[in-house]
């Protein structure tokens, strides 16, 4: 499937698919209506800032409180502002195959380059898992290619390495694994020596968790992050470093930004640091979250603005 519009056609997700794909944030007005307007300067915010691919409606883009027009409509905004300059990948997870093929359908009419399927939470076995997915890669449809979400500390499915191998193995439009287990760097290491005997296709493997434990990831095998941050130059800057062999810079810039991205992986909270952050820098008018969500305290703010000082003050030293 492509784009059907005057646009130039994005290609389809592959396996070879690398690089930094931030998970964009929703932006809302502070009344809680959808900001479209909002949502072209994320566009710009993020590629300026060296973003290889977007991610919309994921976990943290608060898609389960939008309607499905408000969905459509954000991601066709989206596409039309990236104009085929990176790919874009939707989040279509649901409860239902019903709901997520006609979803898929809706945004690969639009351009967008493939979708991010997570496992329901009902899940527990094995075989369920694998016949869930069999039913995801169907209902996608085969020339969909699907990202598959394991994240375990939200969905509370486990999906073993011996499980993603059999998924990848039983269907080609599984191009990608967006790893957010945690710990999981053995699942990494697990995934590349099974492709590495022949035992499962190469898939791509971006990971999550704000970029907290991106240079060990990259050292594993991963190809780059999938996931959001309020500077998401940092993992642009980190993955670059890491591919021009500078490990020991790589992990300097990643120290410097460490303590702002621990403090957004709080549960419950951090997606209000992140909009704060983004607003606090340009990417969006409004730090509003659709409620129901948390508000930040001024105590909060104290933090993050002391955090944002001393994350400044320390790339300045790394620039000598």
């Amino acid at each position: 499937m492509h784009l059907t519009t005057g646009l130039s056609p994005m290609p389809c997700l592959t396996t070879d698919a690398a690089g930094v794909y931030v998970i964009s944030v929703t932006p809302f007005a502070d009344d809680g209506r959808l900001d479209l307007a909002s949502a072209d300067r994320l566009v710009e915010f993020y590629l300026e800032r060296g973003a290889d691919g977007l991610t919309l409606l994921g976990m943290m883009g608060e898609a389960p409180k939008l309607t499905r027009d408000e969905s459509i409509a954000f991601v066709a905004r989206i596409l039309e502002s990236v104009a085929g300059r990176v790919p874009v990948v939707v989040g279509v997870s649901g409860s239902g195959y019903a709901s997520m093929r006609e979803l898929t359908e809706a945004v690969m009419e639009r351009g967008a380059a493939g979708v991010m399927v997570a496992p329901p939470p009902h899940l527990r076995s094995d075989e369920q898992i694998l016949g869930y997915f069999a039913g995801v890669a169907e209902a996608v449809g085969a020339g969909t290619p699907f990202v598959l979400q394991d994240f375990p500390l939200s969905t509370g499915v486990v999906l073993s390495a011996a499980v993603i191998a059999q998924i990848a193995r039983a269907h080609s439009n599984c191009v990608m694994l967006k790893h957010e287990d945690w710990p999981g760097l053995a699942k990494i290491s697990a995934l590349r020596q099974a492709e590495g005997r022949g035992d499962m296709p190469r898939i791509s493997i971006l990971t999550g968790n704000g970029g907290v434990f991106l240079p060990e990831e990259l050292a594993r095998g991963a190809d780059g992050a999938m996931t959001g941050f309020g500077f998401p130059e940092m993992m642009v800057d980190v993955l670059r470093a890491h591919r021009d062999g500078e490990a020991d810079y790589a992990r300097d810039l990643f120290d410097a930004y460490l303590p702002l991205a621990r403090y957004e992986q709080q549960p419950g909270l951090g997606l209000a640091v992140r909009k704060y952050v983004l607003a606090q820098r340009g990417a969006m008018a409004s730090a509003a979250l659709r409620a129901p969500g948390p508000r930040l305290s001024r105590d909060d703010i104290e933090d993050i603005e002391c955090l944002l000082a001393r994350q400044a003050r320390r790339l300045r030293e790394l620039e000598h």
